[in-house]
């Protein structure tokens, strides 16, 4: 199963991570995966992220414990209502989560649990958004993949944390267009104490160039403060 991001909000428009593409073949053991990945919206902002998921026992391809470790990064801009001007901001954070993630023939499950920090920055004070400074919050996190047939898939990631209420969460759905490589729609919500919108378009998940692995996104983005938009992604994964 690949699996990546994520994440958090436009005051928080995070990056997406789960890219859910083909599963490896057995005998192949690895231990960790890493998964990049990026999204940049119309409405003014661009996050990316990293994630490391490690299996401190056994390994990424049967059940076990799983230790998942993630930094996101990026900035946006808005109309400030109560200032009268653009307000820009810059957001980073870092998460370490414990989790369980079950293998079966066809599915795969694993839920999470642990911290999160998150520093969000406005380039100028703005009354009406409470989503500011440095802060520490629980964060739980899943994700599902299924291939009910050889020739579908479907996978589901969301994650929520207590500091200022974030939270994420992306359905896709795909038929098989080559071996491993799915095509098909995907929806996205997200949003926090101060922002909320909605994500709609398409993707192709599972092409592979060298070792890696990859996604790419595209569609409507909406958001509560810039409205319309248009989004653009892309996630990437390499397991050893």
């Amino acid at each position: 199963m690949l699996g990546l991001l994520t994440v958090t909000s436009t005051t928080a428009v995070a990056a997406d991570w789960y890219t859910g593409a083909e599963r490896e073949v057995a005998g192949e053991e690895w231990i960790v995966a890493v998964d990049a990945g990026a999204t940049v919206t119309t409405n003014s902002s661009a996050f990316g992220s990293l994630t490391a998921t490690i299996a401190p026992v056994g390994h990424l391809l049967e059940s076990g414990p799983r230790v998942r470790l993630q930094g996101v990064a990026g900035t946006y801009s808005y109309p400030g209502a109560a200032v009268r001007q653009t307000v820009t901001g810059v957001q980073q954070e870092g998460t370490v989560l414990l989790g369980y993630e079950w293998i079966w023939q066809q599915a795969a499950l694993a839920g999470f649990i642990g911290m999160n920090v998150r520093s969000n920055e406005l380039s100028i004070l703005d009354p009406g958004n409470p989503v500011v400074g440095t802060g520490i919050g629980v964060k739980v996190a899943a994700d599902l993949y299924v291939t009910p047939t050889e020739n579908t898939m479907l996978a589901v990631n969301a994650s929520y944390s207590t500091l200022f209420n974030a939270y994420y969460a992306r359905a896709r759905a795909g038929i098989a267009v080559s071996p491993g490589v799915f095509i098909g729609p995907e929806v996205t919500l997200l949003g926090d104490d101060f922002f909320n919108g909605w994500r709609a378009g398409g993707h192709v998940t599972g092409f592979a160039i060298g070792p890696m692995k990859f996604s790419l996104g595209a569609g409507y983005a909406y958001d509560r403060v810039r409205k319309g938009g248009y989004y653009t992604s892309i996630d990437s994964r390499i397991a050893f």
